[in-house]
């Protein structure tokens, strides 16, 4: 029984560092996941590398082409899509 008492505080460090650690940070992935799969074309985006453009295509699963000025197209894997800026409507019908 003592030695049982002695686990308790170690214990306890495991669920306060789960709730206040790996939970959000398992959430957080999911959003990002989430918002990466719903990338349409026209979406203006920010890279993790700072560059800004829009989505000229979604080639694959794993792939996109950014445009980043006129002329400028750019192959960046989706995961590396920091934020998306501007949605655009879905279309109609």
């Amino acid at each position: 029984m003592e030695a049982f008492g002695q686990f308790i505080p170690l214990i306890l460090i495991f669920v306060i560092m789960y709730f206040l650690l790996i939970r959000p940070q398992q959430k957080k992935l999911k959003e990002h996941k989430a918002m990466v799969d719903a990338l349409r074309r026209g979406d203006q985006v920010v890279t993790q590398g700072g560059l800004i453009g829009k989505v000229a295509k979604v080639k694959d699963d794993n792939e996109i082409e950014v445009e980043l000025s006129e002329g400028v197209k750019v192959r960046v894997v989706r995961s590396t899509i920091a934020q998306v800026i501007s949605k655009t409507e879905p279309a109609e019908g």
